[in-house]
């Protein structure tokens, strides 16, 4: 199975508002909930909704203003759920 991309923006606006202390974080939920087999965290460059905070996108979805307080909630409410479902139809 090919891993899921998680991008995380990486743009200059993200990145005065706190990207590099989003990404540990994230790094560690998805190697908390072992997941490093099945999602690949990108960098990315602008996700161009630069007014609504830090942004991720995952599938179809993108999930803004994003911080340090809120990642693991976002991580675990929608990502997570999403991956399996998606593994949950894998034969």
């Amino acid at each position: 199975m090919a891993k899921e991309n998680l991008f995380l923006c990486m743009g200059s606006a993200c990145h005065q508002m706190g990207v590099y202390d989003v990404l540990p974080k994230l790094q560690a939920l998805i190697k908390d909930h072992g997941l490093a087999d099945t999602i690949e965290l990108k960098g990315s460059f602008c996700l161009e909704t630069c007014s609504q905070g830090i942004v991720m996108k995952f599938q179809d979805q993108r999930f803004a203003k994003i911080s340090p307080q809120n990642v693991d909630t976002v991580f675990t409410e929608n990502i997570l759920p999403a991956v399996r479902a998606a593994t949950a139809h894998t034969p």
